[in-house]
This record gives C-alpha cells, structure tokens and sequence, in this order.
C-alpha cells in the first residue's frame, strides 16, 4: 500500500507533466510529426504515461499501467516507424524557448553544443543496428550506438533540440540485424540512412535542420573529434561561427604570415618568437584555413596544461573578432552537454533500454530529452535554489538513493583532471554560482 507522502508526489508529478504538456502544445505538434491514430487513444496519453515511467525509474515492462490503455499499445507507439521523432524534439525546443526569449540579454551569445555519448548494449545481439561503434573516450570499440546530440544554450540554460541515434557505415562492424526498413521515402528509412552515414556530415544535418525548425544561434561548439577545416566551412555555409578544440594533426596545415605550419610547427614558431605569454593563456595568432579551395581566416589560442611543460590544447574560432579570453569562456559552455549526458544517464535510464527496435530506441531518447527540457524549464522558472537533480527528486520520492552532489563531484573531479587554467577557472566561477548550501556539500565531497 502506498503512504500519503508517495501519493501526494504521484498527483504532484501528474501535475507538473500536465502542466508541460499544455505548455508545449503537444496535442498540436502530434499533428506536425506524421502521427497516425488508430484508435482513441492520443499521442498526449501516451507521452504523459511515457514521462510518468521516467519518473518512476521503470522500465517499460515493469511499469505501472495506464487505466487507458493496455501496454500492448504504450509499447506500439513508441515503436512506430512513421513518426518523426527528431521533429517533435525541435518543435518542442522552439516552444521553450521563444518562451525564454523574454528572460535572454541580447548581448548573449546564443550556441549550438554537439557532441554523442555512447549507449551500450554489451549483452544484446539481435538488436537493430547494434554495432561495434568506437569510444573515443576510452580508446577502444564496444557494442552500442552513439546518440550524436545537439544542444541549445544561453549560457544559463541548455536544451537538447535534435539528435541521431548512430549505427555504422562499415558492415563488418554490425552486430544486430541490418535495417529492417530502406526505403528513403519514409521516415523510418531515411532514419536508418542517416544512423549508417558519416557522423560529421549528420552534424550539419541536424543542425540545419534545427535552424530550418526556428531555433536561432550563432555559434556551435564542438570538441577535437569534429573539428576539421571542412566542418568550420560547412557551419560557415550555414551563417554560423565555431569555437572548437583543434586537433594536433601533423596533415592539417594552416597559413601563418604566407607560409605554411601545422598546430604543432605554428606553436614552436610563436614559442621561439619570444612573444609575450599572457596571463590566461599562451599564445593567440589569426591564421587561413583551406577547404577545397576555399580560404578563410582562423584565430587560433593556445592554453597551457598546468604544471607540464610545453603540453598545450588549441582552441579555434572562424569570428577572429572574439578575444582569446572570450573564445575561452565560450568553449567553456561545451560542459553543459556533458552534464545533460550525465543526467539522462544517472537518472532518466537513458543506458538502460530493453527496446529491441531502433524506432523504439529513437522513442525513448526523445522522452528522455523532453524529460530533461521539462527540469530545465522547471529549473528556470524556480526562485529558490534547487537544482535539477533536486528537481527531479520532488518529482518522485521513490527514486534511487543517488544525490545531485555526486553528480556535481563526478564533473568537477573530471574537468580538473585535465589540469589546464581555463578548466580550473571555469570551476572557480561555476561554484561561485552554486547556492551556499550547495558549495559547502562540494567542498566537504570533493
């Protein structure tokens, strides 16, 4: 039998989704994104029950059932095909945030983040689309997919708006079964099209896509694993600036004062220059980049790792207008995305799926992105100190014994591991925003 307490937290929690379902408009984008009703049963009831799952900390198999439907039917939906369920992620996200609009300083610069993490599926076999897909992480290739998303923020505020669940485009990789659907006039198709191509050219898809829907940005930041020449002229095509971490190839040049020098030959030429190191970081010089053809100017910053001794990391941003300390700070944003990683993870199940289909598997990451929209918004419209993992713990008390400090302690103590002074001072300021009570459960944890 359940206590009063848990009960009262159910008809909370009821509420809360109501309330953003309402918000977003849902029964009218369900219209948008090729759903087909075949029964009385909405595409609302059934999202409103989805999100009451993950809060529950339930799988689908082991949820409670709706009194409106059978499970039969809330595990249908999700696995059909026809539904766009990247639309409904960016429709939502523009509704959000037009309603940020408001509360956004027009000196703020609006970004694109990207980045994937890995889901792993070490026991399955016959799923979909399982691969073998590398983690650049860790060095090595494990069973899974890599869900390439791509995130909004403010500097306040990040949003998920659009995403891929990726496959493979080498055969000899595949572990489930080929794509069950490839014909590229449907949705399902061009889905599973788009899982086995290469991932940089599914960042510039999703985020013109993302621009096509209405969710504006001037910026997109990004990791040494997408930089390229080619990526920073391709985000130009589409209107926007990069600031990304370069790579520290030896085959990628770059025009330095009409010659040509790779990363690694350009910072031994400012080294022995004897130019003036500044206080934040160690040099910054324009450049020219090249991309078949096409030239185009690069300002380039290099940070040193602290303690070691000629160990550097470059930062690179196509608007050579920003200063260095400015290009810093905003590729600094890009920890926002592994906190939603992280969170999804920790407390939205998103690495515990038992869905075998990959429309199923698209479904899910989609709930769980809106579940994540929901606690931000949440989190924004709050006058009080709570946090998102407070949040989330009003919303149900039932869940797992696993504290939003942890969480905060698992990031902290990874940004500090790289040991550079932009990290370190990123930390710095990022705990002088934390509430009191918030700073002084860190600085007992960490």
């Amino acid at each position: 039998m359940k206590s009063i307490n848990q009960i009262q937290a159910e008809n909370d929690t009821k509420k809360l989704i109501s309330s953003f379902i309402r918000l977003i408009g849902l029964g009218q984008i369900s219209n948008r994104i090729n759903f087909k009703r075949h029964s009385t049963i909405s595409l609302t009831a059934i999202i409103t029950w989805l999100f009451e799952v993950t809060f529950s900390c339930r799988s689908l198999y082991r949820a409670q059932p709706s009194q409106l439907f059978s499970p039969r039917t809330a595990r249908n939906v999700p696995n059909d095909g026809r539904i766009n369920w990247q639309k409904l992620l960016c429709l939502v996200a523009v509704k959000i945030i037009s309603l940020l609009r408001p509360l956004i300083d027009r000196r703020r610069r609006l970004a694109f983040i990207v980045d994937d993490t890995l889901i792993s599926r070490p026991y399955s076999t016959k799923t979909e689309l399982l691969a073998k897909v590398y983690d650049h992480n860790q060095d090595k290739y494990i069973t899974g997919y890599r869900n390439l998303t791509i995130g909004w923020s403010d500097g306040n505020t990040f949003l998920p708006v659009n995403f891929a669940l990726m496959s493979t485009k080498n055969r000899a990789n595949l572990v489930g079964t080929k794509a069950c659907v490839t014909d590229q006039r449907t949705i399902a198709g061009q889905r599973r099209n788009q899982a086995q191509r290469k991932m940089n050219d599914v960042v510039i898809e999703l985020i013109h896509q993302a621009l096509k829907f209405g969710i504006s940005a001037k910026y997109v930041l990004f990791d040494s694993w997408y930089s390229s020449p080619r990526m920073f002229w391709r985000l130009k095509e589409l209107g926007l600036d990069s600031v990304a971490m370069l790579k520290r190839s030896s085959k990628v040049y770059y025009r330095y004062r009409g010659r040509a020098y790779s990363i690694k030959a350009l910072y031994l030429r400012l080294l022995h220059s004897k130019r003036h190191q500044a206080e934040n970081y160690l040099y910054s010089s324009n450049v020219e980049a090249n991309f078949q053809g096409y030239s185009f100017p690069l300002k380039v910053v290099f940070v040193a790792k602290k303690g070691t001794k000629n160990q550097y990391l470059v930062l690179a941003s196509t608007n050579t207008k920003l200063t260095p300390q400015k290009i810093i700070q905003l590729y600094n944003r890009r920890w926002s995305i592994e906190t939603y990683f992280k969170t999804a993870k920790q407390y939205l199940r998103l690495n515990k799926s038992q869905i075998q289909s990959y429309d199923g598997q698209v479904a899910q990451i989609t709930i769980t992105a809106l579940t994540f929209i929901l606690l931000a918004w949440q989190e924004r419209q709050s006058k009080d100190d709570r946090t998102l993992g407070d949040l989330f713990y009003l919303m149900n008390d039932a869940l797992p014994e696993i504290k939003f400090i942890e969480a905060l302690v698992y990031l902290l103590k990874t940004l500090e591991s790289h040991e550079t002074v932009f990290l370190n001072q990123t930390i710095s300021q990022f705990m002088n925003y934390l509430p009191e009570n918030i700073q002084n459960a860190l600085h007992e944890a960490v």
